[in-house]
């Protein structure tokens, strides 16, 4: 075609509009013309083609900086400091997430007469009790923690999709899964039905992946355990066999059960044993020195990140407390620093019983279990320049083991989290193995609902 050629077109008074086809062509293209008829008249709709959006805040509208937004070409981009970003043709859907936001997602077929597309994510700060792989699936442990959910400030589950022995507690698509019994206990008939009923209620829902302490996987691929220097394989203290961090396989399976969840519907993917055991003489399939294993699990995250990009869910990972204040890989392969590019939050772990030697300035922990949760996060902030809301640690809720064995009440518990808030941090998580919950230390909600699920 000659662009430059001359349109003219005449008018009622004999006057003459003058364009180049390039103008024409040029407007045309940011135009979408879609024809249907309608009792036998053609009828020509016009809906301008989507090149760009905009993230803000629902509650302030107010632009987002640094969002996180996914197409579904699985290509990734950020917002600019004003919310900005551009959409490439052929793009149907685009997702949204950003630091202390719940995520969501916009259909492109629906935003028709639009030239630019605006997400809104929600301010929130999640709140969460744990339920073990038996947990979600007992009808009177989960009732009895949706009715915290009704009446307290808990707003957030952290759920086994994969627990501490390798039961992946639904029906799961991944072959491996059936192949070594970690289908053998079904707690829960129906995870993406159930997951999709917590949303319903307004539950941020968090999958638990345990990565490498797999006693099903091990005893099923002793080629994949981690041994002892005799070339046994290695238990730990209960008894349970380790995967070696080394082996693709082991890390290929754990991603697959992570993917599996975000389809399944959760909001946020944490990984927990992400780690090497604090075990001395072991053998893997490295040399077991400190760069090797700060490389091998920093790897794998990064690895499980690029793989679960698609789906616009979150990625935490649950570390040691002490390494916020180890300045190595605290033997076991956790670098704070290291790790956090490849995670959304870093989930430490806080439980003052876990702090065998105390910290600086508070050598008994369970009396000074505020400090322990504050100091210990401001030392991972100093460590990382994180900002605080890519923190969410996990709080004690159980009776202490370690130093007088009080019982962790509403005293302990409101101490931690008060240290949570006046850090500034993406709010919590409370643990109790038991799921043994009560409503003691927390706020209550002005107006309860009922708490009954099928």
């Amino acid at each position: 075609m000659d662009t430059d050629k001359l349109v003219v077109q005449k008018n009622k008074k004999k006057r003459y509009v003058i364009a180049t086809l390039t103008t024409v062509v040029a407007a045309a293209s940011l135009i979408a013309v879609c024809m249907h008829v309608d009792s036998g008249d053609a009828k020509v709709a016009y809906a301008s083609v989507i090149s760009g959006g905009k993230v803000v805040d629902a509650s302030t509208n107010k632009p987002l900086a640094g969002a996180i937004v996914t197409f579904d070409t699985n290509e990734t981009v950020q917002t600019d400091e004003n919310g900005l970003f551009q959409i490439k043709p052929a793009i149907k859907k685009v997702a949204a997430r950003a630091y202390g936001y719940t995520r969501a997602e916009v259909e492109l077929a629906s935003q028709q007469g639009k030239s630019s597309v605006e997400i809104k994510l929600r301010p929130f700060l999640p709140e969460a009790l744990y339920l073990t792989v038996y947990g979600i699936g007992d009808r009177k442990i989960r009732t009895a923690a949706l009715k915290l959910v009704d009446e307290t400030e808990i707003n957030s589950l952290v759920i086994d999709v994969k627990g501490d022995k390798g039961i992946i507690p639904y029906k799961s698509s991944i072959p491996l899964a059936s192949e070594i019994g970690a289908q053998k206990v079904i707690t829960v008939k129906d995870m993406k039905g159930l997951v999709q009923s917590l949303k319903d209620r307004g539950i941020y829902t968090i999958a638990r992946v345990v990565v490498f302490k797999d006693s099903l996987l091990g005893q099923a691929r002793p080629d994949l355990a981690i041994k002892t220097a005799d070339g046994k394989i290695w238990h730990d203290r209960e008894n349970l066999v380790w995967m070696d961090p080394s082996r693709k396989e082991a890390q290929d399976y754990a991603i697959s059960v992570a993917i599996e969840a975000a389809q399944n519907g959760f909001d946020e993917v944490q990984f927990d044993y992400v780690r090497f055991p604090d075990h001395k003489g072991l053998v893997f399939g490295i040399a077991n020195t400190e760069e090797n294993r700060i490389k091998t699990i920093s790897g794998f995250l990064g690895e499980a990140r690029k793989q679960l990009m698609p789906y616009n869910v979150f990625i935490s990972a649950d570390i040691f407390g002490y390494v916020a204040w180890n300045l190595d890989d605290t033997q076991i392969g956790q670098k704070i620093d290291r790790l956090a590019p490849a995670v959304d939050y870093i989930s430490l772990m806080l439980y003052p019983s876990g702090f065998q030697w105390g910290i600086p300035g508070y050598r008994n922990p369970v009396a000074n279990s505020n400090r322990i949760v504050y100091l210990t996060l401001k030392k991972a902030h100093e460590r990382t320049n994180l900002p605080t809301i890519r923190f969410r640690p996990w709080l004690q809720a159980f009776k202490d083991y370690a130093f007088d064995r009080r019982h962790f009440t509403g005293v302990e518990i409101r101490d931690q989290i008060k240290a949570t808030e006046e850090f500034g941090s993406n709010g919590c998580m409370l643990w109790n193995p038991r799921n043994a919950y009560t409503s003691d230390g927390l706020k209550k909600k002005t107006a309860s609902k009922s708490a009954d699920i099928s």
